[in-house]
Formats: C-alpha cells, structure tokens, sequence
C-alpha cells in the first residue's frame, strides 16, 4: 500500500489524531477515543498502520488471557510518508487528501458536539477564515512564525489542567496573483 493511500483513509487519520500528545495507546483506548469506529474497523486499522510501521508495539501485556498491546506513534515514519506521497500528488490526489482531511475534521468536530457538556464557546472553539495577501516571502515568514508557536505547545504532557484540543492550519492560493494570466 502507497503512501497516498495509506494516510488517506478518514479511520486512519482519526487514529494518527488520537496518538498525537500521548505516548500509548492500546486498541481499547483508542475504542474509547473513537467509540463511532467499529471494533473490527479499529483493529483492522491498527494493523494496517502497524505493518506499515507508522505504528510500532511498545510493549505486550496478557489480560486475562488475551494479549493487549500497547502501540507507539512513529512520527518520523509518518512525516516520510507524507514528504514521499506529497512530492508525487497529482492535482485529483491532492483533492482527494483535502476532502479525507476535511472528513477526518468534521468526524473529530462532531465527537466534539456529541459529548454531553460540550461548549463551544467556553471551549473557545474557531473556525475561522481570513484572507491575506502575501508575497511568497511573507508566506514563508508566517508559517516560520506559526511553527514558532505552536511546536513547543506540541511537547505540552497531559495534566489535570490542560484538555487535549486539535489545531487544523489549513492555507492556500484564494486566487492567483494578478500578474498570473489564467
């Protein structure tokens, strides 16, 4: 299985999701984090991820008789697999990550809506759009700057205090500049 088709499954972005910020996961605990995913799903995922190696088993326990393993995030095998498939994506690929993006976005918003003390607005929840006109240059320096943000908010550990809240940076052309005939 390719890159592309590989990260572009809406279940398994969803499990890539639920690992960022956490050291492990067992299958029952990301059940628990994507209770509208089928157990059979889940694990046929999981494994999928696993033989790919985007996955890896931390460890083993027996539970009452069965084995539960533990998975780790291999970070490094996901963004190689991401920088591969995105040097070689046709424009209908691109169309059809963007939409498993999108749906993977709306399935964590609407997990989000379907608890039962959801608040969006004391949750400060955004979704917003802004357009800006920026020089090639400028673009760079934003998302430089934003990196500048948000990376070390990405080493956070769990705690009491802190809820667990995804960020979607999502930026593209609205329109070709005007020297662009088109």
């Amino acid at each position: 299985m390719g890159p592309l088709e590989l990260l572009s499954h809406p279940v398994r972005m969803r499990i890539l999701h639920a690992f960022r910020g956490r050291d492990t996961l067992t299958t029952a605990e990301l059940g628990t984090l994507l209770p509208d995913v089928s157990k059979a799903m889940l694990y046929r995922h999981v494994d999928t991820l696993a033989s790919a190696g985007i996955l890896e088993v931390a460890e083993e326990r027996r539970v009452r008789g069965a084995v539960e393993r533990h998975y780790r995030l291999q970070p490094a095998r996901t963004v190689a697999a991401n920088v591969e498939a995105l040097e070689s994506l046709s424009p209908d690929d691109h169309r059809q990550v963007f939409a498993t993006a999108m749906t993977v976005l709306i399935a964590e918003f609407n997990a989000y809506l379907d608890r039962e003390h959801a608040d969006p607005v004391a949750d400060l929840v955004g979704y917003r759009q802004h357009g800006m006109w920026l020089t090639h240059e400028e673009l760079a320096e934003l998302e430089a700057e934003l990196r500048q943000v948000i990376l070390p908010r990405l080493a956070n550990q769990p705690t009491p205090e802190r809820g667990r809240y995804l960020l979607s940076p999502i930026i593209f052309p609205a329109e070709a500049p005007t020297g662009e005939n088109g």
